[in-house]
């Protein structure tokens, strides 16, 4: 024998007013004796939903902060100076705009033109146009795949907010060849602009997708993605360098 549930004054599925001492609901036929158990079914799911992301949280803290116990104060004024250097030259790279080409007139551009230039040849296989886009993929992946080293393999949180950081400033390093991509006026590698040749990478890459009216949105976009990336590369750094100073002091 199924009891009428009184609590239920509307139907759940139709929203119908219920008929006093109504069993089931007249437009649609819902029971509503057996709905207060599917509701309170329900109310199960975000209590489950916020146990896994309770779970994703812990877990992300243990490996992006926990894992670093380091307590010798050698390493602590390292970092320190490292960290000086992080914010001190990415503030530079920040406040100077995508135009200037600040990022590309720096010395770190020396440093990833070579992972550029390998981007190329890694991706060849992959036909024409990743071959294009690999130069532009090679110089964001060597940095990424730093943070993935020092994170699983070295388990050094300190050394991953590092490699993000390079990783910021990679993607604006390329922010003004992509802003270049129809003017083409900026100096390529064999001392030539990509007038005088077939174009550079992302004149390239942009005609190929008809996407070149889009260039200097998405160089941008890029160069705020770097900035976004820099920022939370300080916090993760400042965060790791308070915590290991907190160590030395107990």
């Amino acid at each position: 024998m199924i009891v009428a549930d009184t609590s239920v004054l509307r139907c759940p599925k139709c929203q119908v007013d219920r008929v006093e001492g109504a069993e089931e609901c007249g437009r649609c036929g819902i029971i509503f004796a057996k709905y207060k158990p599917l509701a309170a079914k329900g109310r199960l799911s975000p209590s489950r939903s916020a146990v896994i992301e309770s779970r994703w949280f812990l877990t992300a803290k243990q490996w992006l902060i926990e894992s670093d116990q380091t307590t010798e104060s050698m390493t602590f004024y390292g970092r320190a100076a490292v960290f000086v250097a992080m914010v001190w030259w990415g503030w530079a790279f920040m406040t100077n705009p995508l135009e200037t080409n600040y990022t590309g007139e720096s010395f770190l551009h020396l440093i990833n033109l070579p992972f550029h230039e390998a981007g190329h040849v890694i991706f060849m296989p992959f036909g024409r146009f990743m071959t294009i886009l690999g130069g532009t993929l090679g110089q964001i992946l060597m940095p990424m795949i730093c943070l993935g080293t020092f994170l699983v393999k070295t388990r050094d949180p300190f050394g991953a907010a590092v490699a993000l950081w390079w990783t910021a400033e990679s993607l604006m390093d390329i922010a003004p060849y992509i802003n270049d991509a129809r003017a083409m006026d900026l100096m390529l590698l064999g001392g030539v602009t990509g007038k005088e040749t077939d174009g550079h990478d992302w004149n390239n890459i942009l005609t190929m997708m008809d996407l070149l009216e889009w260039d200097h949105r998405l160089a941008h976009v890029t160069y705020n993605l770097g900035i976004l990336l820099m920022l939370a590369s300080f916090l993760w750094g400042g965060t790791l360098l308070l915590r290991h100073s907190r160590r030395l002091s107990e």
